[in-house]
């Protein structure tokens, strides 16, 4: 992990939202469109459009996405 991040921040990246782990693709999509929803659309800080999104994916828990393993794995470093 710390090895991708100095290569992303080395070409440049301000901020990198990534995952630790292998993550589920739909909860992903989910967590993804609405952080940025939240972030460009709704003009929310990266960090409060992040817990948002993180939020959004725990609500769905007729899917099981409440569990960790869905929410859990993604960081924001900035």
């Amino acid at each position: 992990v710390f090895g991708l991040q100095r290569g992303f921040k080395k070409a440049g990246a301000n901020s990198i939202l990534m995952s630790l782990w292998k993550v589920d693709d739909e909860a992903t999509c989910l967590l993804m469109t609405d952080f940025y929803r939240e972030w460009i659309g709704k003009g929310k800080n990266k960090y409060d459009a992040f817990n948002s999104a993180k939020n959004t994916v725990r609500s769905h828990k007729e899917k099981g996405w409440d569990a960790p393993k869905y929410w859990a794995a993604f960081i924001l470093l900035d």
